[in-house]
C-alpha cells in the first residue's frame, strides 16, 4: 500500500502532483490518470533531438522575436502567425487575459479552476450548471442569461473541462453569431484535437468574430506539460496588442522554442498520435459504461468523467485506487459547482486503461470508512 500526504489535497484547486504525493520512486509505479496529455507524442526521435540539443540550448537566450516560434506553430495549424501569441503555458495567457481584458464575464461552473482563480469576483458572475442535467451547458440559455445579467463577456470551454461535453462547430458558430454584442468571448479549445478525426476548431473562422479569443494548451494535445506551451489566436488587433505588451520578452525558454521548430517536420506523426488517442478514449468510454455503480458522461476530449452512484464519494474512490491499486484519478470535488461524486480519468493507453476498468469494480465495493 502507498503512503500519501493527505494535506496536499487541501492546498490546491488542481490535482496535487503525483511526485509530491508519493515521492519520485513510488511515482514510477503509479498510473497517472490525472495526466490529461497525449501519451504518444512527442515521438522518441523528437525526445532524442531535444536531449541532444539540451547542452547547447541551456547556454543560449531564447529568441526576443515572438514570431520565430509562432511561424513554426502557424505552419501546422494553417493559420496566420501574426494572429498567434504563444505563452509559457496556456495559464500565462489566461492570467493576462483575465487581468487585462476581461470586463464583466459569465463563467459556467464547474470549470477549469484557473479562470475562477484569475478573474476577480467583482468582475465575474457564475452560471451554475445543474447536476440533474449532468452539468451540460445549453448555449442558448447561457446567452439569454448573459444578456439578462448585462454581462460584457463570456467563457466557453469546448470540450468542457471536467465533463468532456463537446459542442459541434456549427453550434459554436451559431453561438458566436448571436453573441456579437458581447465585448469578449473566450473559447478554450485545449482538448479540441481529440474531438474527432476532423478537428472542429474555430481557428479558421476566427476572422469572422472580432470579439473572439481562442485559448489552447499544447500540454494536452502535444503531450509536453513540462515545456509550458500554450497559445491564443484572435483576429482582434487590439486584444493581440494588449497581450503582446503584457508578456515578458523571453517568456518562452530555448527548449520550448526548439520543440516548436520540430513541429512542421513531425506533423504527420502528431496526427497519427492524435487519432490513436481518440481510439483509446472511445474504448475507455465504452468499457467504463459497462461498470456497475457509475454513470459515464459523453466526451469529446481525451478524458472521461463519471458519476459515482453508490454513495461513495469521489475522494474515497480516488484514495482507494491510489493506495490499493497504484492508480491516480482526478477527484473533481474541489471544482466549484460540482458535487462530491465525480471522477475524471484521462486515457493512458489501452493497457493502462484496461487495468483501470478491471480495478474499478473492486474499488467501488471497498468497505466505507476504510
Amino acid at each position: 500500500m502507498l503512503q500519501i500526504d493527505e494535506s496536499l489535497f487541501e492546498q490546491t484547486t488542481h490535482s496535487p502532483s503525483l511526485i509530491d504525493l508519493v515521492g519520485y520512486e513510488n511515482a514510477q509505479r503509479v498510473i497517472d490518470f490525472c495526466f490529461i496529455a497525449n501519451p504518444y507524442y512527442p515521438t522518441p526521435a523528437m525526445i532524442e533531438a531535444l536531449a541532444q540539443a539540451l547542452p547547447r540550448l541551456i547556454k543560449h537566450y531564447p529568441s526576443s522575436n515572438p514570431l520565430v516560434g509562432a511561424r513554426h506553430l502557424a505552419a501546422v495549424l494553417h493559420v496566420d502567425a501574426e494572429r498567434l501569441i504563444i505563452g509559457n503555458g496556456a495559464t500565462e495567457l489566461i492570467t493576462e487575459l483575465c487581468h487585462r481584458l476581461v470586463p464583466s464575464i459569465g463563467v459556467p461552473i464547474p470549470t477549469f479552476g484557473e479562470y475562477l482563480d484569475k478573474i476577480e469576483p467583482t468582475r465575474r458572475r457564475l452560471y451554475p450548471l445543474q447536476a440533474a442535467d449532468n452539468y451540460q451547458l445549453d448555449l442558448t440559455a447561457y446567452l439569454e442569461w448573459l444578456r439578462r445579467e448585462s454581462l460584457q463577456a463570456a467563457l466557453v470551454i469546448n470540450p468542457h473541462n471536467p465533463t468532456g461535453q463537446l459542442f459541434a462547430l456549427d453550434a459554436m458558430q451559431a453561438f458566436l453569431e448571436a453573441a456579437r454584442w458581447l465585448e469578449l468571448v473566450i473559447v478554450d479549445e485545449s482538448f479540441i484535437d481529440f474531438a474527432g478525426e476532423e478537428i472542429p476548431s474555430l481557428l479558421h473562422a476566427a476572422e469572422r468574430y472580432p470579439n473572439l479569443v481562442i485559448v489552447r494548451s499544447m500540454s494536452k494535445h502535444c503531450g509536453v506539460p513540462g515545456l509550458r506551451l500554450g497559445y491564443c489566436y484572435s483576429a482582434n488587433s487590439r486584444i493581440l496588442d494588449v497581450l503582446r505588451r503584457s508578456l515578458p520578452t523571453w517568456n518562452l525558454n530555448t527548449l520550448a522554442e526548439f520543440f516548436l521548430s520540430l513541429l512542421p517536420a513531425t506533423d504527420a506523426d502528431y496526427h497519427a498520435s492524435r487519432l490513436r488517442v481518440i481510439e483509446d478514449v472511445r474504448w475507455l468510454h465504452a468499457a467504463l459504461s459497462q461498470v456497475e455503480g457509475i454513470t459515464v458522461y459523453p466526451t469529446g476530449a481525451n478524458f472521461v468523467c463519471f458519476r459515482i452512484d453508490s454513495g461513495m464519494t469521489a475522494r474515497q474512490l480516488q484514495r482507494r485506487l491510489l493506495v490499493d491499486h497504484a492508480m491516480y484519478v482526478r477527484d473533481c470535488s474541489n471544482k466549484v459547482g460540482m458535487n462530491p461524486f465525480h471522477i475524471r480519468v484521462a486515457t493512458q493507453g489501452r493497457e493502462n486503461d484496461r487495468r483501470l476498468v478491471e480495478a474499478l469494480p473492486q474499488a467501488l465495493i471497498a468497505p466505507a470508512g476504510r
